[in-house]
């Protein structure tokens, strides 16, 4: 539980760099992290499509490892609940 806890909590923070990475307007990398040098290599349209590709499968692996995490929590959750019930 505590290794799926820390691996929510690394995605969580790469999904937050990706996400401030975006130019809201669609240009591609920001320019406070090098978007001019960048653009120039990849193109704007290119290192655009990768950093929304990468920000959706964050996103994915984020919600998938909070329902694993659920999933894990609920097993002895559960078992306490029942058992605060029935005294």
């Amino acid at each position: 539980m505590t290794f799926v806890t820390v691996l929510i909590a690394f995605v969580s923070i790469l999904l937050m760099v990706a996400v401030l990475i975006q130019n809201p307007k669609g240009g591609g990398i920001d320019a406070t992290f090098g978007g001019a040098q960048a653009n120039q290599l990849f193109g704007a349209a290119k290192s655009a499509d990768f950093i929304e590709k990468a920000t959706i499968v964050l996103a994915a692996i984020v919600f998938v490892l909070c329902i694993v995490a659920a999933v894990l929590a609920g097993g002895s959750g559960a078992a306490g609940g029942e058992q605060l019930l029935s005294q």
